[in-house]
């Protein structure tokens, strides 16, 4: 456990807050790992969310990119309320999502969090290749860095709406046949991350297209 002050935070989308923090001596982690995180105030230190790392480990700071529910009144709420200065407490690292190879990664909103991590890790050493991100969201509102997504994968950055008429993206929800559209024998790997009604959906999908085990890299508690 280690108290570190915010260095910033920033607006990424409507309901999404960036996050940027004091780096801990001796912090370890992988990209797509979390830590369990709660607030230095009175009545919150021991109110833990798990956030994933959007930073890298050789970064000179640690970073997360994190989903607000301001009417629930918990962790995520309090977030938004603090600036520079204020504390974050960090408990323990953890997570079974890394990059094993191309592949496609598969997410639900905040569920992309974990690939940023992994994407900016390949960005940084030039080898993005022919992965690809399926991106499911309710309203074009909702995708978190879009133009970042957009530069560094052009066509293989596809977003599927399910709230939302828009002539720019796809409409409903991930099926086997979209998947199925953008699998080639390159693609070793799909990365699954999102919340366990979408998780699921996508591994039926995934099931009936023959990718099942080893093949889905996703996390579980």
């Amino acid at each position: 456990m280690e108290r570190i002050k915010i260095l910033s935070t920033v607006h990424l989308t409507h309901d999404v807050l960036g996050i940027t923090a004091e780096k801990p001596a001796g912090i370890t982690y992988t990209p797509g790992q979390a830590a369990d995180i709660s607030i230095g105030k009175q009545g919150w230190e021991q109110e833990m969310r798990a956030f994933t790392f959007t930073s890298l480990p050789d970064d000179d700071h640690i970073a997360f990119t994190i989903k607000t529910y301001p009417a629930r009144h918990g962790v995520t709420g309090q977030l938004l309320s603090l600036t520079e200065g204020d504390e974050l407490i960090i408990h323990d690292i953890f997570g079974d999502i890394a990059y094993k190879g191309e592949g496609i990664f598969i997410a639900g909103g905040a569920g992309v969090t974990p690939f940023i991590a992994i994407l900016k890790q390949l960005e940084k050493e030039n080898r993005i290749g022919n992965n690809k991100l399926i991106f499911a969201n309710k309203t074009k509102a909702d995708i978190i860095l879009e133009d970042w997504f957009s530069r560094l994968l052009g066509d293989n950055f596809i977003n599927v709406l399910s709230d939302e008429e828009n002539a720019d993206f796809r409409h409903g929800y991930i099926s086997a046949d979209l998947i199925k559209q953008y699998m080639d024998g390159h693609l070793e790997h799909v990365y699954l991350c999102g919340p366990d009604p979408m998780m699921q959906a996508v591994e039926q999908q995934l099931s009936s297209l023959g990718i099942t085990g080893g093949a889905i890299v996703k996390e579980t508690f």
